[in-house]
């Protein structure tokens, strides 16, 4: 996965994340994930925020009691 000074394009993101363009743009509009912008206006995303991202959006265990 190239990428230039360290950002990754918005291609190799959602391959990166796993997700679709489309989920990554709705994560984008809820402000938890904030690319940079290039002088053309092209999004770039840096790994550790990406990163940083995938750790507070994993999910807790619950605590089922098994009943009985």
């Amino acid at each position: 996965m190239a990428n230039e000074g360290g950002l990754l394009t918005a291609k190799q993101a959602v391959e990166y994340l796993g997700i679709s363009l489309s989920t990554l743009h709705k994560i984008e509009r809820q402000g938890l994930i904030v690319p940079f912008r290039t002088p053309g206006g092209h999004r770039r995303y840096d790994r550790g925020m990406l990163d940083e991202y995938l750790q507070g959006s994993r999910r807790k265990p619950t605590n089922r009691r098994a009943a009985g």
